[in-house]
């Protein structure tokens, strides 16, 4: 099959290698970015210009929703299967606003949440209001602008801070804050509905253990595959019918708080694969790593999920992680030691590329080809089991088996809140049958 790849991002590369391993032919669109420049050189074929292969393709796969979203509605009218959000869909993601409203028109209640278009409308509202919120951009990814404020004060300080540095470039919104366990649940949706399986995941997005430092995003993820999910009946199954309408193919989250009383509140969608989430999924996949898109699109059903086991997945980065790109510090060419057959299936490479790197041979030193870094986001390890703990303890076995000679950084703490979440949850009905 002749796959073309949308990734912006470079977030891919996992995939991408998996699909060529399959016997896929693969063209890799990638941003003109210096960032990811040389991501995945001399591993998949990247390509610079998307209309140059317009009639090339059998698969479209966008792995992000903010760039070159009309190649999707060109390549659908063609008769091309696309997976991927339409420029209506990704709306659900990127203004909050509209995802929320989406929500309660499916009947799922949602957060108190007000749209502002100024800091100084906001920081009167936060005053009068007296409550504590978090800050979200709609139309934005700039995840500096995500921000969970301790309090009232807390929050005033961030908008006036915002403001004195000129940060405003889209709406953004401020959702009341509401105490409880954060869980998620996704799912794979086409002509014939949802895919059997749904992806509860827990995500731990800050730097540190324990939760602390700056949000990068996700450090790690642990996840399952399940038959039944009492909250996707919840607040997925609700937006059947309105994704059917938009004819959308592809991976839906919502990402959830659920307070003591049992209430999920929805706080935002994903209408596209996650990262690292869709690297520690391919973790729980079995057979072809493109066929089974291809089903989704034309409405079948592959059934490739393992249901029930539980994958851990850690990000290993280097420095200077997450800011190279501010301070410039070289992160290319740093060599990944000791991926062997046995663990190479439990490693995700992200921000790699081949190169040449001394290795020790007969009792000699001699360079030879291996993967090397590409950036400072630099692989997911998973592992996986039938508890959190058997599968932490395998990813993080993954882990102690690689090396970088550039000081490599990874939280050693990625699951360990479940211990105490898993009994609350099972106790709401959320997340039956899994044990840490």
């Amino acid at each position: 099959m002749r796959i073309l790849v949308i990734d912006p991002q470079a977030a891919s590369l996992d995939w991408t290698m998996r699909c060529i391993a399959d016997g896929h032919q693969v063209k890799w669109v990638v941003k003109s970015d210096d960032k990811v420049a040389k991501v995945g050189k001399g591993i998949v074929e990247r390509v610079a210009d998307i209309w140059e292969w317009a009639k090339w393709p059998d698969l479209v796969f966008f792995c992000d929703n903010t760039t070159w979203l009309n190649a999707g509605e060109y390549f659908r009218k063609r008769g091309v299967p696309v997976i991927g959000p339409s420029e209506a869909t990704v709306e659900w993601e990127l203004d909050r606003d509209v995802g929320m409203k989406i929500l309660k028109k499916a009947g799922v209640e949602c957060p108190p949440t007000k749209e502002f278009n100024d800091y100084d409308t906001a920081i009167a509202f936060v005053k009068k209001t007296m409550l504590r919120y978090v800050s979200k951009p709609s139309d934005s990814p700039d995840k500096a602008l995500s921000y969970c404020a301790k309090s009232p004060a807390d929050m005033v300080y961030m908008l006036e801070r915002w403001k004195r540095l000129n940060k405003l470039k889209n709406p953004f919104i401020l959702q009341e804050f509401m105490p409880g366990i954060e869980m998620a649940v996704g799912g794979w949706f086409g002509p014939g509905g949802f895919n059997r399986g749904w992806c509860e995941n827990w995500e731990f997005k800050k730097l540190m253990n324990d939760d602390k430092g700056v949000a990068t995003g996700e450090q790690g993820t642990v996840l399952r595959y399940v038959k039944d999910s009492s909250l996707a009946r919840k607040v997925l199954q609700p937006v059947e019918d309105m994704l059917a309408a938009e004819g959308y193919v592809g991976y839906i989250d919502v990402n959830c708080i659920i307070t003591d009383d049992g209430t999920p509140w929805p706080l935002e969608f994903t209408m596209r694969p996650g990262w690292p989430t869709f690297d520690i999924q391919q973790a729980l996949h079995t057979g072809d790593h493109a066929e089974w898109l291809l089903n989704l699109a034309e409405g079948a059903d592959a059934k490739n999920w393992v249901l029930d086991k539980i994958a851990t997945g850690v990000v290993m980065s280097i420095p200077d992680y997450p800011y190279s790109h501010l301070t410039r510090k070289e992160v290319n060419g740093v060599p990944l030691y000791g991926m062997t057959p046995e663990n190479e299936l439990s490693i995700h490479p992200c921000e790699m590329q081949m190169g040449e790197a001394p290795h020790e041979e007969d009792g000699k030193i001699v360079s030879q080809p291996c993967l090397v870094t590409a950036g400072d986001y630099v692989l997911v390890a998973s592992g996986t089991g039938q508890t959190v703990s058997e599968s932490k303890k395998a990813a993080y076995k993954v882990l102690e088996q690689l090396s970088l000679p550039n000081s490599p950084m990874y939280r050693t703490d990625i699951g360990n809140r479940l211990k105490k979440q898993l009994p609350k949850l099972h106790a709401m009905g959320y997340a039956t049958g899994m044990e840490f």
